[in-house]
């Protein structure tokens, strides 16, 4: 029975390394050195491995003197796979890399251990030529720390008397070549997110790619199998092992494969070197090389990334292939993975990929939160989205009502949940949010639908401050709480779309509405200073200037509302054309029409609302009295308010709706 220990089994190749050690040797015992907060994340990955009770955690640390570990298990074998693989770290990392090593060699020499050094095709440097598996130090310079100090580790391996070792030295480890699997962005998957940019553009456009050089790049169950089998050959102590592609990959291979997986444009002629030269190495120029630098950081791209896209070191690999001769384990072709690569990174590691639509619909599997979703706009919007296969999440007062909706959603086969919730009440809103983030994870759409309207003229208010508090509280105070609860994670995950149901007679100054238009006035601002600080993240607003519509807040004006009526259904439909195409305004006629009076005309804008004013008087309800209260001035007639409503029907048909 072979015992291991082995070190970063819980990173990205020891997750690769582990299950092939079990699967190896039926009667293996496995050591993994861990922190005691990763304990749990090592039996989590191991849970569904066979064989996953002879994997054992090892209490301890890389970086600690002795690794941290009293009475080591005693072992056959020491993989030391732990390391900081990262080209933009500093010499913060020879901690892990270096002195990490140090400790781990101390270890095997202890418990007399065959040690297995996974080191890395960095300690060539910037040699320039051949580097086979049998050179070293060849006077080679580094240029990053993280090239350093592998080639320090490497060397204290090979200088250290009493010590058993074997070296190997995998080039740029990228996913698994049939699932795809990774764990971060890393190395080429840098550039990834510039070929979905460049996959927008016809396939068949022609891409001039500058000849830059060659990589190598190897997947990581290669890198794991062969490493495995290379443990376990008889005779080969003592000598280093280059998991590398035997053959250079020019730069150009590699964007085509990519290409080809992401529907990009292919190369199609290569321009020489030296026009991307500045991009890809150190300019003389301090002007010069600042701005390169801010160049690559609006791409994403870290300078170091590409001061070493391309080796100037050709690597041999001829004792690997012999060694391995008899298996089937060679390096795969690029173009014949390059495919799961690019739709794992889609589907896992895109930054952006929060915005791709479902192939199903635009609206499946998004999860829409609608407040005010108990009646009227909310209700209709909620059964309008839940039929197109979103996730509706309502937030209403009333929880009676509240339920009414979620049950006829959910009878009809959709998906929707009721938070019964008062978001004036900021306490309310903090605790709703909390249950809703942690059982849903996030919110990819919030409608700010709820809203309280109050019908009353400036003069009958003076006395009546509250009314705009009340608005405030609700149509500003109450949608500006839930947005600033939702962006932080709309920002983490770099998307999100914020629909505000505004009013037409924000645009249109309707008399009489003075706290109502005013809050509403109040969230188009806010929304249209915010929606510029956020463009970049991906989250966005739309505005709906909606016309009347036929709800419960209406209600109490009567005959006194003036303009059409729109029904809640049609109102609906304009939500989820802003959910679906994401547009800056949506408006109709009449809102546009306002627009344009006041721009162009405002003191004749000014008379016709006065003349409005004057037509359409205070509701009962505004003056606290009942329908059959009579009023103490008498109202304008019939036919005059009929007139004005024609005519302002009529003006409005003239003017087209906004939607951009």
């Amino acid at each position: 029975m072979a015992t291991y220990i082995v070190t970063g089994g819980t990173g990205f190749l020891g997750r690769a390394v582990l299950p092939l050690l079990l699967e190896r040797d039926p009667i293996a015992q496995i050591h993994v050195l861990v922190r005691a907060g990763s304990v749990a994340k090592l039996r989590a990955q191991m849970s569904d491995v066979v064989g996953h009770d002879r994997v054992h955690p090892m209490i301890g640390d890389l970086t600690a003197p002795g690794l941290g570990v009293d009475s080591p298990p005693a072992a056959d074998h020491i993989l030391h796979l732990g390391a900081v693989y990262d080209l933009r770290a500093g010499d913060e990392q020879a901690s892990t890399n270096v002195e990490g090593t140090r400790s781990v060699i101390d270890l095997a020499v202890q418990l007399d251990a065959t040690l297995h050094h996974v080191s890395s095709v960095a300690v060539s440097g910037s040699y320039p030529g051949t580097f086979s598996e049998a050179d070293f130090d060849c006077g080679q310079a580094f240029p990053t720390p993280y090239h350093r100090t592998k080639f320090e580790a490497e060397k204290l391996v090979r200088e250290r008397g009493g010590l058993t070792w074997r070296v190997y030295r995998p080039s740029a480890v990228v996913g698994n070549s049939v699932t795809g699997e990774m764990d971060k962005i890393d190395g080429p998957y840098f550039l990834f997110p510039g070929l979905a940019l460049l996959a927008k553009l016809p396939a068949a456009l022609p891409v001039p790619i500058p000849d830059l050089g060659s990589t190598n790049v190897v997947p990581v169950d290669y890198v794991a199998a062969a490493l495995v089998e290379l443990m376990h050959l008889p005779g080969r102590d003592g000598e280093a092992f280059h998991l590398v592609n035997p053959k250079p990959q020019p730069v150009r291979e590699i964007y085509a494969g990519l290409a080809k997986a992401a529907g990009a444009p292919r190369p199609s002629l290569s321009l020489p070197g030296a026009i991307a030269k500045p991009f890809v190495s150190g300019l003389p120029i301090a002007s010069a090389e600042s701005a390169r630098k801010v160049v690559l950081e609006r791409l994403g791209l870290p300078a170091a990334l590409l001061d070493n896209l391309t080796m100037a070191t050709t690597f041999t690999s001829e004792r690997t292939v012999e060694a391995l001769a008899g298996t089937d384990l060679s390096v795969p072709e690029f173009g014949s993975y390059s495919k799961v690569l690019w739709r794992y990174w889609q589907e896992n590691l895109d930054p952006n990929r929060a915005r791709h639509t479902h192939p199903d619909g635009p609206l499946v599997g998004r999860i829409v939160l609608i407040t005010g979703g108990s009646s009227g706009i909310g209700r209709a919007s909620a059964i309008a989205a839940a039929t197109k296969g979103a996730t509706v999440l309502l937030i209403a007062r009333r929880a009676d009502e509240l339920d009414t909706v979620v049950g006829e959603i959910r009878a009809a086969g959709g998906t929707a949940h009721g938070y019964p919730c008062d978001i004036t009440d900021e306490e309310a809103v903090d605790r709703t949010m909390k249950s809703i983030l942690a059982e849903h994870d996030h919110v990819d759409m919030l409608v700010n639908n709820a809203g309280r309207s109050i019908r009353r003229s400036v003069y009958r208010s003076t006395d009546r401050f509250h009314d705009y508090e009340r608005t405030m509280a609700v149509n500003y105070f109450g949608a500006v709480r839930l947005v600033l609860a939702l962006l932080p994670t709309m920002r983490a995950r770099r998307f999100g779309h914020i629909v505000n149901i505004s009013s037409a007679g924000v645009q249109a100054a309707s008399p009489r509405f003075s706290a109502y238009v005013a809050s509403k006035a109040a969230l188009d601002a806010f929304s249209d200073v915010v929606a510029s600080e956020t463009l970049t993240d991906g989250i966005t607003f739309t505005t709906i200037h909606m016309p009347l519509v036929e709800t419960p807040m209406i209600a109490p004006s009567g005959a006194s509302n003036s303009g059409p009526v729109t029904s809640p259904e049609k109102a609906a439909a304009m939500v989820i054309r802003a959910l679906i195409e994401r547009p800056k305004r949506i408006d109709v006629p009449l809102g546009t029409l306002g627009d344009l009076g006041t721009m162009f005309a405002p003191r004749t804008k000014d008379r016709i609302l006065h003349q409005m004013y004057r037509a359409f008087p205070d509701s009962p309800a505004s003056k606290g009295q009942s329908d059959e209260t009579p009023s103490a001035a008498p109202a304008p007639s019939h036919h005059s308010r009929s007139r004005l409503r024609k005519l302002g029907r009529r003006a409005a048909r003239l003017v087209p709706g906004t939607h951009w």
